[in-house]
């Protein structure tokens, strides 16, 4: 990946989780999922910041301090279920959109390849395709499921001259 940890602010992982490197594939062989920080802002048309996403949820913890976190609907925890690992941020800068966005790419598909499911932290409108695209990769075109949370889904036509801005 480049880097290892946070690209801004604070080398923290998603929940506490142990920390994996993806140019290292033993650090995360076997796992069920890989967090991976899209800290990327370069498609935003309006307001920039978004780059600061995977560190702002990263550092919202508002579980419990020893150590449990319960589904409060099941009554399980999954972190003991799963094995979640946290690869920090891609290395992405935001006036180079034509790299960040492979990198991103290149990242998911080596988690996927790998036999894990990736969540990533964004980031802007413009992570929805390389994420897509990196499972696509390994998984085959036309057989990618995503969960998207967002104010809308990403997909939506060319505005302002650029396919990756905007959503």
């Amino acid at each position: 990946m480049g880097r290892y940890g946070a690209q801004f602010g604070p080398d923290i992982t998603f929940l506490g989780v142990d920390r994996c490197d993806l140019d290292d594939p033993a650090s995360y062989a076997g796992v069920d999922i890989v967090i991976l920080g899209a800290p990327f802002d370069g498609g935003t048309s309006h307001r920039p910041g978004t780059r600061f996403g995977p560190q702002a949820i990263r550092m919202t913890d508002y579980l419990p301090h020893d150590g449990s976190r319960p589904s409060l609907a099941l009554r399980t925890d999954g972190l003991q279920d799963l094995r979640v690992l946290d690869a920090g941020d891609v290395e992405m800068y935001s006036g180079d959109i034509e790299t960040a966005l492979p990198a991103l790419e290149a990242a998911v598909t080596k988690v996927v390849a790998a036999g894990a499911i990736p969540i990533v932290l964004g980031g802007d409108h413009s992570i929805a395709f390389p994420d897509a695209k990196g499972c696509a990769n390994v998984i085959g075109q036309g057989r990618v499921s995503m969960i998207h949370f967002d104010a809308h889904a990403d997909t939506g036509d060319i505005e302002f001259g650029s396919l990756w801005g905007h959503g």
